[in-house]
């Protein structure tokens, strides 16, 4: 592990802050740090309101995606609400189909088999929608390539609005509207939305249009809020109000299929967390070992009996993808060994029998243990197919664009892609991505990084910090968590090590006068040896909240000891 400490902001700037908002520098100095540094951000940062969301009419081709589809409604035609399967493909569709519903009738939804049709708009959906005469069809969280199909469609009447959040070509489809924010001639304030959150901006200017107001969309919110949590999009702006708003939905009035999902949890309140951990893993086992249909049955059943019968349906799938996850992960380690890989810049391996559906989630544990790019390859149909994952600053997708005359075809972002390719084309693929890999990444990116916000005392542990540390939620990219280091830590004599393999370490730990504070280190058991004898270390860690007995008591989970 190397730790890295963030550069100091500039001095003025914390201390005019700390003034403004009466806290301390330290405070302040993390708000700067996250780009906050007047008085009215800090109000916003830390008084998120739905009234700050922008006008949804600022994304280029909105009012021909809103004038499409009151046209549709008026014309009585059939909308089919198309989406991938995954987390936020399918909370979109059912945020934009559940919605449109409550305005017209005739819609349906559509999510393709992640086996027989792939990612993204299939021909095959393009022909359900022929045959059972829809003529328009909204796409979300998808599309932005899919210019043949677009085009295949149109030769069948069929007119495509398309929502999407992934990087365009050089070349958009001919839809009716393109939504994406990432397009290089849209001026929209905010490009970091996931694919919900435009389908979220869909619907909020179809409720301007009807003279609703934003408030009648809050319960919307627990999928937007869902959506962001899992597709790792960036935690500023408009995702973290939606985000915050989402989570009060889900701690207080969720939609039946999510309090289905969270009714066996034993916490009260939720966090981001635990929408990543707990929600987000189920709604995907659908897509991933059943079909993404599930998902949506479940999003949009307004009967709790009925939607806890879809749960628990659900909660099967995710113990099968449990099984394959790890059974795949342990058989991709073992071919690392075989092949003598283990001291390459890239992990790229394949078995034609893996499931298709874990292959990106083996492809992220990959990288828990060979800290680099990683790609999992499956057989799909006649080729193979990948997921790849990446590492901390690595752009993954540029790396593949530099390969892609090996590729048939690929998408996503700078920490996730996927892709398909000709079996007789892996090896030089593979060959190929190691070579680029090699020459274009940092060797420092191959070394697992804890960024630290700052260096601290941990007499300055305090109640009013913990508070104010409280108002930084919800936590994620870009507002994360802060870490801290202390240095001259001394365990009181209490250390010893949790787990059935005594993986966890457990310490009682003082820092010159501070009061004590139990620490917990999460696979940190080796570590044992280092604050043993009350002999100094130095700490990074996070500041937690221990409920137990109904009591509250600072709890500091540490990220590494050296």
């Amino acid at each position: 592990m190397r730790w890295t400490i963030k550069p100091k902001p500039e001095p003025h700037l914390v201390s005019q802050l700390a003034n403004e908002l009466n806290v301390s520098k330290l405070i302040a100095s993390l708000l700067v740090q996250r780009g906050v540094s007047t008085f009215n951000q800090a109000k916003q940062f830390f008084r998120p309101s739905l009234n700050d969301l922008h006008d949804p009419y600022l994304m280029k081709d909105m009012d021909k995606a809103v004038n499409r589809i009151e046209k549709a409604i008026s014309n009585q035609e059939n909308i089919l609400v198309f989406g991938d399967y995954d987390v936020d493909g399918t909370t979109a569709v059912s945020l934009v189909s559940s919605y449109l519903k409550t305005i017209y009738s005739n819609i349906a939804t559509y999510i393709p088999d992640r086996y027989d049709e792939g990612y993204g708009i299939s021909y095959k959906g393009i022909d359900f929608a022929d045959d059972n005469g829809f003529s328009l069809v909204i796409a979300l969280d998808c599309g932005i390539k899919s210019i043949d199909h677009v085009a295949y469609a149109k030769e069948k009447n069929i007119d495509f609005i398309i929502c999407d959040h992934h990087r365009p070509g050089e070349i958009l489809p001919e839809a009716i509207a393109v939504l994406d924010p990432k397009r290089s001639d849209c001026t929209y304030p905010y490009d970091e939305l996931c694919g919900c959150g435009v389908g979220f901006k869909l619907i909020q200017a179809l409720a301007q249009n009807r003279v609703e107001t934003i408030e009648d969309l809050i319960p919307y919110l627990d999928l937007v809020a869902t959506a962001i949590a899992a597709d790792i999009v960036p935690m500023t702006g408009e995702n973290r109000i939606l985000a915050k708003f989402g989570l009060e939905v889900i701690n207080s009035n969720p939609r039946p299929g999510i309090k289905a999902l969270i009714q066996n949890v034993k916490k009260k309140v939720l966090t981001i967390t635990d929408v990543v951990f707990i929600i987000a893993p189920r709604i995907n086992a659908a897509g991933r070992i059943k079909h993404g249909n599930h998902a949506v049955e479940l999003l949009t059943e307004f009967n709790l009996e009925q939607a806890e019968q879809f749960a628990s349906e659900i909660e099967g799938y995710n113990l099968d993808r449990k099984d394959l996850d790890k059974q795949i992960t342990e058989e991709a380690l073992a071919q690392i060994e075989e092949n003598n890989e283990k001291e390459k810049f890239t992990t790229v391996v394949y078995n034609e029998n893996w499931h298709k559906g874990v292959i990106g989630i083996v492809a992220s544990r990959l990288t828990e243990t060979y800290y680099r790019p990683t790609l999992v390859f499956t057989k799909s149909g006649d080729k193979l197919a990948a997921s790849a994952r990446s590492v901390k600053d690595y752009d993954v997708y540029n790396a593949l664009e530099k390969c892609s005359e090996h590729l048939e075809q690929f998408g996503g972002h700078m920490y996730a892609a996927g892709m398909t390719l000709k079996e007789e084309n892996y090896l030089q693929f593979k060959e190929a991505f190691e070579k680029v890999v090699q020459e274009t990444i940092h060797p420092d990116l191959l070394i697992p990084e804890i960024s630290v916000d700052a260096e601290i005392d941990l007499t300055e542990i305090n109640p009013k910090l913990i508070r104010l540390l409280h108002q930084f939620e919800p936590f994620g990219p870009e507002n994360m968590t802060p870490v801290f280091m202390a240095k001259n830590v001394v365990d009181t004599g209490y250390g010893k090590t949790l787990g059935q393999n005594e993986e966890h370490l457990k310490l009682f730990v003082k820092q010159n006068n501070s009061e004590g504070f139990g620490v917990i280190g999460f696979g940190l058991g080796k570590k044992l040896e280092l604050t043993k004898n009350h002999q100094p270390f130095e700490m990074v860690f996070c500041i937690d909240e221990n409920e137990f007995n109904g009591n509250v008591i600072v709890q500091l989970r540490a990220k590494d000891v050296r």
